[in-house]
């Protein structure tokens, strides 16, 4: 559900948010339900944002004025997120750590695999196949925080190999680095083992030309490719599907204790399930980067632009979700 929070420090007995920006908190009883608190700054900026859309002006009291905001905000993302099944997200308007103003952070909660559906388990041919992963390989991270299979094999190799990625190479940092001795070599993975267990529709030399694929799959490609451009041209710093870095230290400093690794991959666990359990072991311990964009609002008017952008987003993945549920008996 989108929400709007707000983090405080702790000054009473309340039982403080376990989870990051946007989860419900636990008021002390000390504290009437009533309890009338002026409106935080997100929920100004929100608010009048949400006011500009009341079809009929009336008076609300600053506990109705709160609930209101929050419930148009949140039914205005649901509205735009709800037929998007490729993945899971939530909306939370959220405060600086650092003075600034108010920003709309979106958050993934899916975690694992992608579906591929026929392009991992179906029979059509693996050129076709191949095509399909090779669109969505260079066009998920748009929107998605997802990795593939490059990103996984940067990291086992800094893992494993001190950043090495031929055999020889590997071979010796095992022995000089992790205490390998030439009679354990063989029993360890090296990179080209590690290359060659991809299956055939991983690999962009299988992919078949666009002119060589049946029309309704051209045509779903090429929906992919119209609606990663669309998106990819909306301004940065009003992209609801972007963050810096930086940024997203400045409103959510705990995500400097997580893993860099986003939650999602393209990579088939059941080929790669050891390298994929051991470099998700911090995510699964500290959590992962599985912030999807966070857009800071100087005013109200950006919100528009954030919801623009958020439908772009949307458009995107329905286009990718649209390219995996093909029925390839249909092309």
């Amino acid at each position: 559900m989108p929400s709007i929070g707000l983090r405080r420090p702790q000054v009473s007995n309340s039982r403080r948010s376990a989870d990051l920006v946007g989860r419900a908190v636990t008021l002390s009883p000390d504290i009437p339900s009533i309890f009338d608190a002026p409106l935080a700054a997100h929920h100004k900026l929100i608010g009048r944002w949400a006011a500009a859309r009341e079809k009929q002006a009336r008076t609300y009291s600053r506990v109705e004025a709160r609930q209101r905001i929050e419930r148009v905000f949140g039914a205005t993302v649901a509205d735009i997120l709800r037929p998007v099944e490729i993945a899971d997200f939530r909306a939370a308007v959220i405060l600086s750590e650092q003075g600034g103003p108010p920003a709309i952070a979106l958050i993934c909660q899916s975690l694992g695999q992608i579906d591929l559906g026929w392009i991992e388990t179906g029979e059509a041919p693996i050129a076709w196949r191949a095509a399909a992963y090779q669109m969505l390989d260079k066009t998920l991270r748009a929107a998605l925080p997802i990795f593939n299979y490059d990103d996984l094999f940067e990291e086992i190799s800094m893992y494993y190999w001190d950043g090495e990625f031929e055999d020889e190479a590997a071979r010796q940092a095992l022995i000089h680095y992790h205490g390998a001795d030439a009679e354990t070599l063989d029993e360890l993975t090296m990179p080209s083992e590690m290359n060659a267990r991809r299956p055939e529709w991983m690999l962009a030399d299988k992919a078949a030309p666009t002119a060589e694929l049946p029309k309704p799959l051209r045509a779903a490609l090429q929906t992919v490719g119209q609606a990663h451009a669309a998106l990819k041209a909306a301004m940065p710093e009003r992209n609801a599907w972007y963050f810096e870095w930086d940024q997203l230290l400045e409103y959510i400093p705990e995500m400097e204790e997580c893993t860099r690794l986003p939650p999602m991959t393209l990579v088939p666990f059941d080929q790669f399930t050891r390298e994929l359990d051991d470099v998700a072991r911090h995510g699964m311990e500290m959590g992962f980067t599985d912030v999807a964009g966070i857009v800071p609002l100087e005013n109200a008017s950006l919100i528009d632009d954030w919801f623009a952008s958020l439908a772009l987003g949307a458009q995107f993945l329905l286009a990718a979700q649209a390219l995996i549920q093909l029925d390839p008996a249909t092309l």
